[in-house]
């Protein structure tokens, strides 16, 4: 009876731990397809449809000051405001890829192509 008790605790945990990384690993993918989807929506109704409708230069301008607001946060150090101007930060990011056309794949692509690579050789490897 013990056993059986430990194995569904372990069991239980297993599972929970692999429900968070699937959450985890495609957020962000399904995240863009939201934003695609917003293209063309009513800037009045969707913020996502009114930086569209503002333009790339607008979009990247946001990217950029959610950029420093999470920056500041890092310097201060202040956790919780960190991870809010983070996901402010993607946000605005994978608008900007939507935008542009730039597909989450294509960036997972070069990650992976980069990974196990030491940065140093990485940004060398640029330069030629």
């Amino acid at each position: 009876m013990a056993k059986e008790k430990k194995a569904k605790k372990k069991a239980h945990k297993n599972r929970r731990q692999t429900n968070s990384v699937s959450v985890d690993e495609h957020v962000l993918d399904r995240l863009y397809s939201v934003i695609e989807s917003r293209k063309g929506a009513d800037p009045d109704t969707s913020y996502t449809a009114r930086l569209f409708s503002r333009g790339r230069a607008q979009i990247a301008k946001k990217l950029g000051e959610e950029a420093v607001e999470a920056l500041i946060e890092g310097i201060r150090g202040d956790r919780p405001k960190l991870v809010a101007e983070s996901a402010d930060m993607l946000y605005h990011l994978l608008t900007l890829w939507a935008a542009t056309g730039v597909r989450p794949n294509a960036v997972w692509t070069e990650l992976a192509r980069r990974e196990g690579l030491s940065g140093v050789a990485e940004k060398a490897s640029r330069k030629r």
